[in-house]
């Protein structure tokens, strides 16, 4: 057997993306980022990966990462014009894989619903998968822990924020991350990672911060109503401000938003599957001054308002940054409506929108609903002259249909 090589991640700087504004190294607390009249660099004797120099980078330049046996010199990086591709281990099986086997099983049980397997928008953002393994987390501080939904509400929701302090986490709107409930099973065995769908922009919850939001349920019945006490969901709804855990991650590489000028996003959710839409709504929001983005879409379901997350700062959004449709299934007083039901009702302007190339439809949430959708779609695609059954298998494959659903 081939001797085990042990690879380290060292943090770099695009040549190709970087502007060469000076940001990175008027940044650096330590002064591990310097310059000639080719590249900007960082120094790999003096860089701890603090991440102070990420936000600010008006290009995304600095935040670029490659894992190597030994680090590129300060002297091979002022050559370059490009990134080297990332170093491959001399004996794959000495290395521990980036996305863990339950990992990988998950997503294929949560794209199930597309009907195999998808790549990334072809203009999404390059994807950093498993930096955290289960064996060396990161360690996160809670910053806020805040219920979104009504107390009086059937479900108690919670908007949660963590922050990673100096280690690196950078994350894309549509990742997810793993977190590790601390103790053991009935067997004494640690307990299995559970994965949560981040719920913020790339640039953090707070802009500019190292932080990300996730939005849990506590769970506290099964899907049958029988009283379960839900371990990781109850663990992560009892932190308390200044709390820390630890978080593998992130993961997922398909799921992901495009960034190129003109693309519409189309978002169909319920409950707690919100958080990614939430991601990239925020995401898209924050850059309305760019003018940069299509149209987007929002069809998001619960029983009653109060137990819809987000729903206050769903109703500030101006109409034309997201058409938001809200179906209520228990409402008093109103006939039961799903969120198919509100994609018929709209069933022009989808079909519009799935007439374009640059539209990227993404389904999250709750697996029931799957089958609902998918009929919606059919529908509607039948009454405009459009295929769903065809259609659907094209956008996949091309990147723009995505569905993550348990």
């Amino acid at each position: 057997m081939a001797e085990a090589v042990e690879l380290v991640r060292q943090h770099l700087i695009d040549p190709e993306i970087c502007i060469r504004c000076n940001t990175c190294e008027e940044t650096c607390p330590i002064d591990a980022i310097t310059h000639d009249a080719r590249n900007y660099v960082v120094l790999p004797d003096k860089c701890d990966n603090c991440g102070d120099c990420i936000a600010p980078c008006p290009t995304g330049a600095i935040d670029s990462w490659r894992r190597v046996a030994k680090p590129y010199t300060p002297e091979e990086q002022f050559a370059w014009d490009a990134l080297p591709a990332d170093s491959a281990p001399a004996d794959a099986d000495a290395l521990e894989a980036e996305v863990p086997p339950e990992v990988a099983r998950l997503a294929e049980v949560a794209s199930q619903g597309q009907g195999g397997a998808a790549p990334p928008p072809w203009s999404a953002a390059h994807p950093y998968v498993g930096l955290y393994p289960v064996g060396r987390p990161a360690i996160a501080t809670v910053t806020g822990n805040y219920r979104l939904t009504a107390e009086d509400a059937g479900s108690d929701i919670r908007h949660i924020v963590l922050d990673f302090g100096r280690s690196a986490f950078p994350v894309l709107e549509g990742q997810s991350l793993g977190v590790l409930v601390p103790g053991t099973d009935a067997r004494g065995r640690p307990h299995h990672m559970r994965l949560y769908s981040i719920a913020s922009p790339r640039n953090g919850e707070r802009s500019g911060y190292n932080n990300v939001a996730l939005t849990v349920k506590r769970v506290t019945a099964d899907r049958e109503g029988r009283p379960v006490r839900g371990l990781a969901s109850n663990y992560l709804c009892d932190l308390k401000r200044g709390d820390k855990l630890s978080i593998a991650g992130p993961y997922g590489a398909s799921f992901l938003m495009p960034n190129h000028p003109g693309s519409n996003l189309v978002m169909i959710c319920t409950g707690t599957g919100s958080a990614p839409m939430r991601a990239m709504t925020e995401r898209r929001r924050r850059r309305t001054a760019l003018k940069e983005g299509g149209e987007m879409m929002l069809f998001f379901g619960a029983r009653t308002p109060g137990e819809l997350p987000y729903f206050g700062p769903l109703m500030k959004l101006p109409p034309e940054l997201i058409d938001v449709q809200l179906a209520f299934s228990r409402e008093p007083g109103r006939p039961k409506e799903y969120v198919q039901d509100r994609m018929r009702a709209r069933g022009e302007a989808l079909a519009r929108l799935l007439r374009s190339d640059d539209t990227f439809v993404y389904l999250c949430g709750h697996k029931q609903m799957e089958s609902g959708v998918d009929a919606a779609f059919a529908d509607l695609c039948a009454a405009h002259a459009l295929d769903w059954s065809v259609l659907r298998n094209e956008m996949r494959a091309s990147g723009r249909y995505h569905v993550e659903t348990y």
